[in-house]
């Protein structure tokens, strides 16, 4: 066994390699469990890094992934469902998968990345499938921490680029009246949590909400997006309805650009709730939205 040796199912997606990062910088050895058969350029070549070729899908590879390790983060994730790849296989079934094995390999620390919002009542099988995963995983590992971010946000990240996508219109769309609340984190600080928790002491709550400094709706999001770009544009709400209708037709295509469950997603709002663990409990200060968004936008 390595010591403090930390599994990361999902290492290579925006979340994971940048949890990487993190526990590297925190003095934790790292094995990085993916489908992907390579590293991104940031992460290969560290001498206290390791990389499986995993699917969570394959008890026998979780198992191999999991051997001599001190904890394990669950940063696997799926948005969009395709042939072979359904919610309820990803977010459930792997997830329960994970932490059956971890419980049997006898991990100190077992952590699930789950969302805001998570609910077994949702009409979205993507938010359901997120509230039954955190349910079968505790079943499994009752023990297990769950952390649910809000809205992620950094270099790179899908949410503002496909906000500053829409700058070149001459009226921006909005979901409904745009008045949903979003309480955006950078995707630094959940990092910074999750190796945060990954420490020798036992973390104070089981459940962990983050979100940022920044409570805004969504319509505030998107003028400072414009306002950062130097654009002025008119915002026209538009009906859910009308999305859901628009979502139905995209999603015959291979890669949608809107599903519905992103939609309902939208409809309510994403803030953190403060009786479950914070960032203070940590003793973390989460970045400004405002602050941050210009190392996030592209050039102009």
């Amino acid at each position: 066994m390595r010591p403090n040796l930390i599994t990361v199912f999902g290492g290579t997606g925006f979340l994971g390699r940048t949890t990487v990062h993190e526990l590297l910088n925190a003095g934790h050895p790292v094995r990085i469990a993916s489908r992907h058969t390579a590293l991104p350029a940031s992460l290969q070549d560290h001498a206290r890094l390791e990389h499986y070729r995993a699917d969570i899908r394959d008890e026998a590879d979780v198992a191999r992934a999991l051997e001599g390790a001190r904890g394990v983060i669950n940063a696997v994730s799926l948005y969009v469902e395709q042939r072979d790849l359904r919610f309820t296989t990803i977010h459930v079934e792997g997830a329960a998968r994970l932490a059956r094995a971890a419980h049997k390999a006898g991990l100190e620390r077992v952590i699930q990345i789950s969302g805001i919002g998570a609910d077994s009542h949702s009409p979205s099988p993507y938010i359901r499938a997120r509230a039954e995963g955190e349910a079968a995983v505790l079943r499994e590992y009752p023990n297990a921490i769950i952390v649910r971010p809000s809205v992620l946000f950094g270099p790179g990240d899908a949410f503002v680029r496909n906000l500053a996508g829409l700058a070149p219109l001459p009226v921006i769309p909005l979901f409904g009246r745009g008045t949903t609340r979003l309480q955006p984190v950078h995707v630094t600080d959940i990092a910074r949590a999750l190796a945060s928790l990954c420490a020798d002491d036992p973390p104070t709550h089981q459940t962990f909400e983050l979100g940022g400094p920044d409570i805004l709706t969504y319509r505030q999001i998107v003028r400072l997006v414009l306002t950062h770009l130097g654009r002025k544009r008119p915002m026209l709400p538009i009906p859910f309805t009308v999305w859901h209708a628009l979502a139905a037709v995209g999603s015959l295509l291979p890669n949608p650009p809107l599903t519905r469950d992103q939609l309902y997603l939208m409809q309510q709002d994403n803030i953190a709730n403060p009786t479950f663990g914070t960032f203070a409990d940590l003793g973390l200060t989460p970045h400004s939205f405002e602050q941050s968004l210009p190392n996030c936008l592209p050039a102009r």
